[in-house]
């Protein structure tokens, strides 16, 4: 059974969840941003990053729409100099993401081996508001809500590599 809301499917559906926000009133350029950076990451470390940001101990890197926007140290990390710290588009994320928590313990997933691995976010109808201007003009006054939706999959852990065997020799290949 597809759900047509959301633009992909899991690879393996049982030991994946989701979630999504719709036309959810945050700047869509710094969703967009905010929610690439989380992009690959494991749930509990997306949103230990997502609390440093809101402290202000590590940015938000811009790549994509970063006309205007100014200089960090913090976001050397990702190699990049332009970054910021979304206060509000970060605190949607964070409650996409408890969400997302929430859903995988009902479906008796490991939540610690939860990994984002898809993550999409799309411009929402823009909504109209009026700004009244000098000499009786109106202008219109515009916000660009956004709607996000997150898959995040149960990974299995990691096995370690076996121990390297000597390449033989030409004697003992003979032997």
């Amino acid at each position: 059974m597809t759900n047509k809301n959301y633009s992909k499917t899991p690879a393996n559906p049982e030991k994946s969840c989701k979630t999504r926000g719709s036309n959810l009133r945050v700047h869509f350029k710094n969703t967009r941003e905010t929610a690439m950076a989380l992009k690959g990451m494991f749930l509990e470390r997306a949103k230990s990053y997502l609390w440093n940001v809101l402290k202000h101990r590590e940015c938000i890197p811009f790549r994509r729409f970063h006309g205007g926007v100014g200089r960090t140290g913090q976001a050397a990390v990702f190699g990049t100099t332009q970054g910021r710290w979304p206060k509000k588009s970060v605190e949607h994320v964070l409650s996409l993401l408890k969400n997302a928590e929430a859903n995988a313990e009902a479906k008796g997933l490991n939540v610690k081996q939860l990994k984002i691995v898809h993550v999409q976010v799309q411009r929402a109808q823009q909504q109209r508001r009026r700004t009244y201007r000098a000499h009786g003009r109106i202008n219109p006054y515009m916000c660009s809500p956004s709607t996000v939706e997150f898959i995040l999959s149960e990974i299995d852990a990691a096995v370690p590599m076996p121990k390297a065997v000597a390449p033989k020799t030409r004697m003992e290949k003979a032997l």
